[in-house]
C-alpha cells in the first residue's frame, strides 16, 4: 500500500480538473452530475487563501477535496469548511481521501485556521466513517434546511 500512495502526487486543485472530477462524482453518485465544478473550482483559484487539492495517479485525477474559509458568524469565528470531496471509486480504502485530508489540514494550520467544519448526510455511512477517522466529531452547529419551493 505504501508503494500506491508514494505515486500519489497531491497538488492545488485547476479549472482543468473540472471534468475529471465531475466523472469521479458521476461514479460516486451512479447518476448525472448538477454541480458545476468548473465554477467552483474557478472560485478556488480566485481566492488563493481556501484550499482545494486533487490527487493524481498516472497524470489522471484519482480523487479531490474543495474548501473554503469562512470568516464567522452566529459564534463562529474564522474557521474553514470542507464542501465536497470524493475518491475515484475503483480507489476508495486506499488513503487518497486521508492524504487529500493531510493537505487540507496543513495548507490550513499555516493560515492559522483552528477548526475546520464539514457536513455529512446522516446515512452516508462511509463518509461519516471517513470523517470520523480523520479526527473529526460533532460539533454545536445544527444543520438546518429551508424548501424554498414548498
Amino acid at each position: 500500500m505504501d508503494d500506491f500512495l508514494d505515486q500519489l502526487n497531491i497538488r492545488r486543485i485547476k479549472p482543468e480538473d473540472a471534468e475529471a472530477i465531475t466523472r469521479i462524482q458521476a461514479a460516486i453518485t451512479k447518476s448525472p452530475v448538477e454541480i458545476d465544478f468548473r465554477h467552483i473550482i474557478d472560485e478556488q483559484v480566485r481566492r488563493a487563501e481556501n484550499a482545494g487539492f486533487v490527487a493524481e495517479l498516472n497524470g489522471k485525477v484519482a480523487g479531490y477535496m474543495i474548501s473554503y474559509i469562512i470568516y464567522g458568524g452566529f459564534g463562529l469565528e474564522k474557521s474553514a469548511w470542507i464542501a465536497t470531496m470524493g475518491v475515484d471509486p475503483r480507489l476508495m480504502g486506499r488513503g487518497i481521501g486521508k492524504r487529500l485530508a493531510g493537505e487540507i489540514f496543513k495548507a490550513y494550520k499555516q493560515k492559522g485556521i483552528q477548526h475546520i467544519f464539514t457536513t455529512v448526510r446522516w446515512d452516508s455511512a462511509d463518509l461519516l466513517s471517513f470523517f470520523k477517522t480523520s479526527g473529526f466529531d460533532r460539533s454545536n452547529f445544527i444543520n438546518l434546511r429551508k424548501d424554498l419551493n414548498g
